[in-house]
């Protein structure tokens, strides 16, 4: 019997379901009404097909509970994106119109023919964080609102307002010394009042909220807050986004997917990359938090190799780019042992299936550094019987107080760089006569200011990609 795939475009009070062929051919559509027993007449409509697959469109949203649904009575369920199933409709012949039929049949297709499609797994552990997760986000962005209110209010009764970051306390205090002089400014020290007074228990749920978090990490018994800079907050986003960090083929791809790793936009011989806005912009968000945290902090690791790329003449954003991206490997390094140690337990087979040894982090070793040597020195790199040393510079060992993590990683082996055309020194703009006595003064008097160099148009993310994926 032909494989039949059932594609569902769920909405809040009703889902329409089509199923198709592997030839694409329309086999029946259902519509059914958002309810306790939807499931049921699904299940019910669909008997005829035994091989069947669901692909669900955004089981992560609207089809979430469905799909759920669905896989407690042992259905294989898929996700699709929807932006999938809009590329499948942008493909027709352009006459269909836009309904839950079509949008359902294309979700259909959309599976049968896409290679990207996850398999929707039971909700788990990863779950709760994300739950937690999002509810810190939002409870964030509630202060923020309610605290640019009381700011406009301050700014009504205090010439200058409050120039600093206000706290309900702080606030409490202030009006406290305000005599209103009528019945207006009366009304608005009631009204900072009562934002102020919201301030307060918006702070006692964050509050509440991270404490929750911080539970839920530690029952994971994930090694992601042993990074620096990353705490319970960070960790809960990372892994309730990414959940089975088996499903990306190796570091590059997690990358990719946080949006760490740089975009080719190169055309004939001319080689480009630049800043990439795709991929979860939450994830992305915590890996920044957790780099400007390390650059904030100079005994950080992550401090030095940021300093590191500013003295080769990066500039501030693209060493902060370059920092993101071995925060990137490091944490993928870190859900990659997480996962394995969780195999051992279970008694199954370890590891990551379908990866090689780039999806490791660099400096997997134990005295290896998770973000290289950041200034020249003696080399200390051991290798192991298994493992031959990278060509190139050798790296140190650690530095006290830096992110011990790497201690628990396995060794590597090193990434194979493509080599790229590169300009010599005269061709490029200032010319390499420009850059020596910048380069004799800065030997003979020993210092380390950062040294900006110019550099042709369009090579500086060509430079970064590099150094990133190094």
């Amino acid at each position: 019997m032909a494989v039949v795939m059932i594609g569902i475009d769920p909405h809040k009070a009703s889902h329409t379901a089509v199923a198709i062929s592997a030839a694409e051919e329309p086999l029946g559509e259902l519509r059914v009404r958002a309810c306790a027993a939807q499931a049921e007449r699904l299940l019910a409509w669909a008997a005829a097909w035994p091989q069947r697959t669901w692909a669900v469109e955004g089981a992560g949203g609207l089809g979430h509970l469905l799909a759920q649904q669905l896989l407690g009575a042992g259905e294989r369920v898929l996700d699709v994106q929807p932006k999938l199933g809009a590329r499948v409709r942008l493909l027709t012949a352009g006459d269909s119109n836009k309904n839950d039929p079509n949008d359902a049949r294309s979700v259909a297709i959309a599976a049968l023919r896409s290679a990207g499609v996850r398999e929707v797994r039971r909700d788990d552990h990863a779950a709760v964080l994300k739950i937690w997760s999002k509810r810190y986000r939002d409870l964030g962005r509630t202060r923020t609102q309610v605290a640019c209110r009381l700011h406009a209010v301050l700014c009504e009764l205090i010439p200058g307002g409050v120039s600093k970051a206000i706290t309900a306390a702080a606030a409490a205090r202030l009006l406290e010394s305000i005599a209103p002089a009528g019945a207006v400014e009366a009304a608005r020290c009631e009204l900072a009042a009562a934002f102020a007074e919201d301030l307060r228990g918006i702070d006692a749920r964050i509050r509440q909220t991270r404490a929750k978090l911080a539970a839920a990490i530690q029952a994971t018994g994930t090694s992601l807050t042993g990074l620096f800079g990353v705490g319970p907050v960070i960790a809960a986003a990372v892994i309730g986004d990414v959940r089975d960090v088996s499903r990306f083929p190796g570091r590059d791809h997690f990358a990719g997917y946080n949006g760490t790793a740089p975009i080719e936009v190169s055309s004939g011989p001319r080689k480009i990359y630049r800043l990439s806005r795709r991929g979860n912009r939450r994830h992305g968000h915590a890996i920044h938090m957790a780099a400007v945290t390390q650059v904030r902090h100079s005994h950080s690791e992550g401090r030095a190799y940021y300093d590191k790329k500013l003295a080769e003449g990066k500039t501030p954003k693209e060493a902060l780019r370059s920092l993101k991206r071995q925060v990137s490997n490091a944490i993928f390094a870190c859900l990659q042992a997480d996962a394995r140690r969780a195999a051992a337990r279970a008694g199954g087979p370890g590891g990551q299936q379908g990866n090689d040894s780039v999806a490791s982090a660099a400096g997997s070793h134990p005295r290896h550094r998770l973000f290289g040597q950041a200034t020249p020195g003696p080399g200390h790199h051991p290798t192991t019987a298994a493992v031959s040393p990278a060509p190139g510079p050798a790296r140190g060992r650690g530095t006290a107080g830096h992110s011990s993590i790497a201690a628990t990683l396995p060794p590597t082996t090193p990434k194979v760089q493509v080599e790229r055309p590169q300009r010599s020194e005269d061709e490029r703009p200032g010319g390499a006569a420009r850059r020596r006595p910048h380069s004799a003064a800065r030997k003979a008097t020993g210092q380390t200011a950062q040294v900006k160099t110019q550099r042709p148009k369009g090579t500086s993310q060509a430079a970064e990609r590099t150094d990133g994926t190094s």
